[in-house]
């Protein structure tokens, strides 16, 4: 696996293209305590600022532990496509009225009562700092390669990894 520090524009491509394929991650929150709290979170989406958004209820434990500490993880996995991402960022909780409509789906009434549920929030996560691993081919093709490398004892290119420079 081949290391690739991408510059500035590189590494916003990269991000957003990533969470785009990826779509859900485990939200990272009380960084300063143990244990953490971990939940799966769905994006809504990247805006162009390339801020990270979410919708979340205002009682949830993560809501909480980021009023205390806005320091957030974000991790995402997709392990038939080989791709991952760790993203450590700021986040911001808003109840935003127009903000909430936009990110608002249809799918959100599994949590909430509508746009305008007294409950609901809009999570915005500026990243700061991410790492990526990308293997470019699917699972199968990956394990091939690695196969191959082992038989013929030369290094195959399955991936690539490097630091986002945000």
């Amino acid at each position: 696996m081949s290391t690739e520090n991408l510059n500035k524009e590189e590494s916003w491509k990269k991000l957003r293209d990533l969470v785009d394929d990826i779509k859900v991650a485990m939200m990272v929150t009380g960084l300063e305590k143990r244990p953490i709290n971990a939940i799966p979170m769905r994006t809504k989406k990247i805006d162009d600022n390339g801020h990270i958004w979410f919708i979340s209820s205002a009682t949830s434990e993560h809501n909480k532990n980021l009023q205390i500490n806005e320091q957030v993880h974000l991790l995402y996995s997709d392990p038939d496509d080989n791709e991952f991402v760790t993203l450590y960022g700021q986040a911001e909780i808003t109840k935003d009225r127009t903000i909430l409509e936009d990110l608002y789906s249809a799918t959100t009434d599994n949590w909430f009562d509508g746009a305008d549920d007294p409950n609901l929030t809009a999570i915005k996560v500026k990243p700061v700092e991410a790492y990526y691993w990308d293997s470019k081919t699917n699972k199968y093709v990956t394990l091939l390669k690695m196969g191959v490398g082992a038989l013929t004892g030369n290094k195959q290119d399955i991936g690539e990894k490097g630091k986002l420079n945000l």
